[in-house]
């Protein structure tokens, strides 16, 4: 039980711990991601670089901690941004009815009729390359998913005993819905941004793959998937380090968000209960 508890738990905890500090410190660690060595051109893990040198002699192990910062604040402007719009328009929404929610809804259909990668991808061409159009693009097709259960949620509490009081006392519309309804919808968002979070890094990686990321000197992990793709069966480590680092921080993440959804849900709890007692 306690080794089932710690696979799911602690060692997803601690990866998030350590990119999230990576992230934090990278620029203050001792690190020269841009530094070249023209003798270490390809060269394996070694004492010498302990995830080899790419195909211009720079340190992998630097640029990973580079394209972790990367990664890191990208996901942290996109889900803060779509939380933010998604939830105030949903919720809204879900609120006002009438014409106001049916226009929305029908936006929300729209958008959701496309993969939101592709959009992304279309914005991120449209408005060119950089870590700023980056966040911009993945945040204007990831508000969706944030309005839509925050419009779900709210529809669902609006007709609760205490905001029936709040309306019957006279409260205005705005103090009602922000004040008595969105503090009981936030559990479910805040599941569904951790999960966006895991969603981010993964789309932040292939905008980056295709070049639409952020662009060179600065290091993303799917850049450098992309330049060591064509090294493979010489140099697989310049593709196998951050395709791992990618691999493990997203399931991280996922492993996180289903049991932050597990704890927060009350009905899944007290069955955990009721079977540990």
């Amino acid at each position: 039980m306690i080794g089932g508890k710690t696979i799911r738990v602690w060692i997803p905890a601690a990866l998030c711990a350590l990119w999230v500090v990576v992230a934090a410190t990278g620029s203050w660690l001792p690190l020269a991601p841009n530094e070249i060595h023209l003798d270490r051109i390809l060269l394996p893990p070694s004492s010498q670089g302990l995830l080899g040198y790419d195909d211009l002699g720079r340190a992998i192990l630097d640029r990973l901690a580079l394209g972790a910062q990367t990664s890191f604040l990208v996901a942290a402007w996109v889900v803060t941004l779509s939380l933010l719009i998604g939830t105030t328009i949903g919720a809204v929404s879900g609120y006002v009815g009438g014409w106001v929610d049916h226009v929305v809804v029908r936006i929300i259909d729209v958008l959701l009729a496309f993969p939101g990668i592709l959009l992304a991808i279309a914005l991120a061409g449209v408005l060119g390359p950089g870590i700023d159009n980056v966040v911009i693009a993945l945040s204007a097709v990831g508000w969706v998913g944030f309005a839509r259960l925050a419009r779900a949620q709210v529809l669902a509490q609006r007709q609760r005993e205490h905001v029936l009081a709040a309306y019957a006392l006279g409260a205005p519309a705005r103090r009602i819905l922000f004040v008595h309804v969105v503090p009981m919808i936030l559990a479910p968002l805040i599941v569904e941004g951790t999960f966006a979070v895991a969603g981010v890094v993964i789309a932040e990686a292939g905008l980056s793959y295709l070049g639409l990321g952020v662009q060179p000197p600065e290091a993303s992990w799917g850049s450098m998937i992309r330049d060591g793709a064509r090294y493979m069966l010489v140099a697989p480590h310049m593709v196998l380090a951050p395709g791992v680092a990618l691999m493990l921080v997203v399931l991280a993440v996922n492993l996180l968000g289903d049991q932050l959804r597990d704890y927060l849900d009350v009905r899944t709890r007290g069955e955990m209960q009721s079977a540990g007692a």
